[in-house]
C-alpha cells in the first residue's frame, strides 16, 4: 500500500521527469553507438514506448500498485539494457536514483528496498559481465552506497512529510475541538441561565404564591365577618398583614441576593413547626404533626425542597381540599429523609396531581435531589403528597 507522500501533481512530474532523462539517454546511447545490434536498438525504443504508455494510464487513471511496480520493472530493464549496450558507462547507473527515490516515496518500505536491491544487482551485473568481475564489485560497492543513500534520504523525506501532514491533522482536530468547546460553553450559559430563570420562578411561587393565597383565604373570610364578627374580622385582617410583610421580606431577599430565601436562622424542625402554626392561624385547621427531635443538619437544599413541598401541600390544602384534618410526618433514615403530608378532603384524582406550576418544581427540585415527589388519593378520602430524598453519604448515619 502507497504510503501516500507524494501529492498527485509531484508524483506525475516525477515520473514524467525520470522518463524524459531516461529517453534522453537512450537517445543518447543510440546516437553514440553504431555497432549496437538492430534488435537491441528496437528493444529499448519498444521499452521506452512501453514506459510511455504505462505513465500515461497512471496519469489518467491513478497509480495502484501493480502498474508502479511494472513502470519501475520497465525502468530496469531499459537501463539494463543500456547499460550493457555501453559497459562502464557511469551515466546510466546513476538513472536509477530516481526511480529509487519514487519507489521508496510511493511504496512501502520493505517493497522499495527491494527495488534498490534490484537495481543494484542490476548495476553490478552489467559492470560484471560488460568489463570484467573486479569491475562489478567495485560497482557493487560504489553504487550500493549511492543507492542507499538515495533511499535514505528518499525516507527522510517521507518521515517529514508524514510528520508535518500529522501535524496538519492535529491541528484541524485542535481546531474541531476548540469550535466544539464554544459551543458547548454557549450551551452550558444558556442551560444556566434557563436553570436560574427556573429557580427563581419555582422561588417567587413558592413564597409569594404561599403567602397570597394564604392572604386571599383570609380576606375573603374577613369580608364575610365582618358584619357579624368584627373580632374575629379584624385577627384575620392581621394575619394577611404579617403574611403580606413577611412575602415582602422574601422578595426583598430573592431579588437582592438571587439564592434561595431559606430560613437560615432556623432548623428543618422550627422552619416546619412556625409554617404549620402560620397555617393553623390561617385556615382554622389543625395539623396532626410527628417532627423529630434531634434531627441532624441536613444540607441547605434538602433543608429548602423539604420546606418548600410541605408549604406547597398546605396551600394547596387550603385552597382546595375543603379538609376537616391534616396529617404533617417527617422521618430519617439512614438512607433517606420523607415527609408525608395528607388531608381527609375531597381529594385529587392521579392525574391532576401531575398539573400546576407548584408541583412541577416541586419535582424538579426532588429530581436535582435524586428523590422522587408524588401526589395520589388517600386510602381513607383526601389527598397524599409524598416526597423521598436519599441523604448524601456524609450524611448518612454508618
Amino acid at each position: 500500500m502507497s504510503q501516500e507522500i507524494l501529492t498527485r501533481r509531484e508524483e506525475i512530474v516525477s515520473m514524467v521527469s525520470s522518463y524524459v532523462i531516461l529517453a534522453a539517454a537512450g537517445i543518447v546511447g543510440l546516437r553514440f553507438d553504431p555497432p549496437a545490434s538492430i534488435t537491441l536498438r528496437w528493444v529499448i525504443v519498444i521499452l521506452l514506448a512501453l514506459i510511455a504508455v504505462l505513465q500515461a494510464l497512471m496519469r489518467r487513471a491513478g497509480s495502484t500498485p501493480w502498474k508502479i511496480h511494472s513502470c519501475l520493472a520497465l525502468y530496469g530493464t531499459l537501463t539494463a539494457a543500456l547499460m550493457f549496450l555501453q559497459p562502464g558507462w557511469t551515466m546510466y547507473p546513476v538513472l536509477f536514483a530516481t526511480p529509487i527515490m519514487w519507489a521508496i516515496l510511493v511504496l512501502p518500505l520493505r517493497q522499495g528496498v527491494y527495488w534498490i536491491a534490484v537495481y543494484t544487482a542490476t548495476t553490478t551485473a552489467s559492470f560484471a559481465v560488460g568489463i570484467n568481475l573486479g569491475e562489478g564489485l567495485v560497482a557493487l560497492v560504489l553504487y550500493g552506497v549511492l543507492y542507499a543513500f538515495m533511499g535514505a534520504f528518499a525516507g527522510a523525506l517521507a518521515r517529514a512529510d508524514a510528520a508535518r501532514r500529522h501535524s496538519q491533522t492535529l491541528l484541524a482536530e485542535l481546531q474541531e475541538a476548540h469550535r466544539q468547546l464554544q459551543e458547548y460553553a454557549l450551551r452550558a450559559e444558556e442551560l444556566a441561565v434557563v436553570e436560574e430563570r427556573n429557580r427563581l420562578a419555582r422561588e417567587m411561587h413558592d413564597t409569594l404564591g404561599h403567602h397570597l393565597t394564604v392572604a386571599s383565604v383570609q380576606l375573603e373570610g374577613a369580608q364575610r365577618l365582618c358584619p357579624t364578627d368584627p373580632e374575629q374580622a379584624a385577627t384575620m385582617v392581621g394575619t394577611v398583614r404579617d403574611q403580606v410583610r413577611e412575602a415582602l421580606g422574601e422578595l426583598r431577599s430573592t431579588v437582592a441576593a438571587l439564592r434561595s430565601p431559606i430560613e437560615t436562622d432556623l432548623d428543618l424542625r422550627s422552619a416546619l413547626r412556625r409554617l404549620i402554626d402560620n397555617f393553623e392561624r390561617a385556615a382554622g385547621l389543625m395539623v396532626h404533626r410527628i417532627l423529630p427531635e434531634g434531627m441532624p443538619p441536613l444540607p441547605d437544599a434538602y433543608r429548602l425542597t423539604l420546606l418548600r413541598a410541605a408549604q406547597e401541600a398546605l396551600t394547596n390544602i387550603e385552597k382546595h381540599a375543603q379538609a376537616n384534618q391534616v396529617w404533617l410526618v417527617l422521618t430519617i433514615g439512614n438512607e433517606a429523609v420523607a415527609l408525608l403530608v395528607g388531608d381527609d378532603g375531597k381529594g385529587v384524582s392521579r392525574t391532576a396531581g401531575r398539573a400546576g406550576f407548584g408541583l412541577q418544581g416541586l419535582r424538579e427540585r426532588a429530581a436535582q435531589l435524586g428523590g422522587e415527589l408524588h401526589i395520589e388519593p388517600r386510602a381513607g378520602g383526601g389527598t397524599q403528597l409524598s416526597l423521598r430524598l436519599p441523604l448524601p453519604r456524609s450524611d448518612r448515619n454508618v
